[in-house]
């Protein structure tokens, strides 16, 4: 409840809200939800690493990607994918296809060792340290309501993290207590 409350907080103050933009959000949250969730459901059914999650994964979503983008981007011709490409149009690709890498690899393993729940706290986390750091870094204004919304998001982290190690602790002791 806290870190929905500061998440909405933090959103209210500093996004501008219509109907087809929350629709948009509502979707996207309902899929990632599903996604982070059916993640960790096949990491422990087949009883696979992060990696080769990945290896497995990853062809899936170019073969599904493939069929949709040549209804979203230009195929040929300026821009287009089998157009004239630029050194740094391949180099800007080819950062983007490791760096996608890697965020995928570090949610595969993340998900894996916890739980969808705990990879949406460091999500939530990574969120607060975004704001944070552009006040400091940047001078990006920050309002009282959004530092309310902030604070609120990292107690219920804090407090969400307190819980977990709590449980762990506790089933450490059972199983220490077992014959």
């Amino acid at each position: 409840i806290p870190i929905t409350l500061g998440v909405i907080l933090n959103s209210y103050y500093d996004v501008k809200f219509n109907f087809l933009g929350m629709v948009f959000a509502a979707l996207g949250v309902l899929v990632t939800s599903l996604y982070q969730v059916w993640v960790g459901a096949k990491q422990h059914e087949l009883q696979v690493n992060s990696m080769q999650l990945l290896y497995y994964q990853a062809p899936m979503s170019s073969a599904m990607l493939l069929v949709v983008v040549p209804f979203f981007e230009p195929v040929f011709g300026e821009g287009g994918i089998f157009g004239p490409w630029s050194v740094s149009a391949v180099l800007t690709v080819l950062l983007s296809g490791i760096i996608a890498f890697m965020v995928n690899l570090s949610i595969y393993w993340i998900i894996g060792n916890t739980s969808p729940v705990t990879y949406n706290m460091f999500g939530h986390f990574k969120f607060c340290i975004t704001l944070c750091g552009g006040y400091v870094l940047f001078q990006d204004p920050l309002s009282v309501n959004q530092g309310l919304g902030i604070a609120c998001t990292l107690f219920g982290i804090l407090a969400y993290t307190h819980c977990k190690l709590r449980e762990q602790e506790g089933n450490k002791s059972r199983l220490a207590q077992r014959p």
